[in-house]
């Protein structure tokens, strides 16, 4: 199984600045109203719905508000359509970009997007020019102190997992999974009685590029922090990596 989890330290680092923006209310409605749209407005029958609405309790967005989103998405409501787009990208050192969006305009946000490729030093690519760098995996977050590691792959094996890793704060395991397993998985880990932190389909980076300049890991920074800034963007992917080292000094 692989080493240290580079996908959980993105993951939360990002989570820790959407929360300081101040727009991650609006970012998990706009989560909710999407699962809703693709897979009903039944948590017990939509593990994607299940698990927004869980991020979303978790950080004490409003009941009316989680509400609310999912008949936006199920069209009890009627009043704005949201479309889930990704731009393919490159950025400064040759890095890769994948920029999910959910969207009510795509004519105001491909630009904007673009802009803000262009400021930051980087380019919007082609359809397909990037994607194929990636894998598209399921991600599983199981946490707790002194797991039993063999117990946890046993179950997991079991349930369709394809790779384990230790998270680097020792609290934890992240697991993935072929996307269409991740239900699957999820439920098993649950009734095995694993606390499951989160669990999603993101993009994992197949052969990470490392920047092993402070300059150039400094821009490719500025450029994921400037897309993760904008209000229609839910996740930011790339394959940019950096040194323990070079990580010391970014902070």
């Amino acid at each position: 199984m692989s080493g240290h989890s580079k996908w959980a330290n993105i993951k939360h680092r990002k989570a820790a600045q959407d929360a300081k923006r101040g727009n991650l209310f609006q970012k998990l409605v706009r989560a909710i109203i999407i699962a809703a749209k693709e897979g009903g407005g039944d948590p017990g029958m939509n593990m994607r719905l299940k698990t927004a609405i869980e991020r979303a309790k978790a950080v004490s967005v409003p009941a009316d508000n989680i509400t609310r989103a999912i008949k936006r998405g199920t069209g009890e409501l009627g009043d704005v359509t949201y479309d889930e787009l990704t731009y393919e990208a490159y950025g400064p050192s040759g890095i890769a970009v994948l920029v999910n969006v959910l969207t009510d305009n795509r004519n105001r946000t491909t630009p904007e997007i673009r802009a803000l490729l262009a400021r930051n030093g980087g380019q919007m690519g082609e359809s397909g020019s990037v994607a194929w760098m990636f894998d598209r995996k399921g991600v599983i977050e199981v946490k707790g102190k002194g797991l039993d590691e063999d117990a946890l792959m046993a179950c997991g094996l079991d349930a369709g997992m394809t790779d384990m890793e230790a998270m680097d704060d020792g609290e934890g395991f992240t697991l993935y999974c072929e996307p269409a397993d991740l239900d699957t998985l999820q439920k098993a880990l649950e009734d095995a009685k694993y606390v499951v932190d989160n669990a999603e389909v993101s993009m994992i980076a197949k052969t990470p590029v490392e920047v092993s300049d402070v300059e150039g890991a400094r821009k490719a920074m500025k450029l994921i922090d400037a897309l993760e800034e904008h209000d229609d963007v839910q996740n930011v992917y790339s394959n940019f990596e950096v040194s323990d080292e070079i990580a010391s000094q970014l902070d």
